[in-house]
């Protein structure tokens, strides 16, 4: 998984309660393998983090 934040819909909007931010201070873009991407989707889950709130804009082709 990639998440770019300069491509989510809601940047500014939802930053301050998006896992990214709070784990990392909310990089431009940073890629996660399955193993990261399970954790984090654990903790947000268990509400020790916040969820991640990206929301791609989609491209038009």
């Amino acid at each position: 998984m990639i998440i770019d934040c300069d491509s989510c819909v809601v940047r500014g909007l939802a930053c301050g309660d998006c896992v990214v931010s709070v784990l990392l201070g909310a990089p431009p873009a940073i890629e996660l393998d399955a193993t990261e991407q399970r954790a984090i989707d654990a903790l947000g889950r268990a509400g020790i983090v916040p969820r991640l709130r990206l929301e791609p804009i989609e491209k038009s082709a």
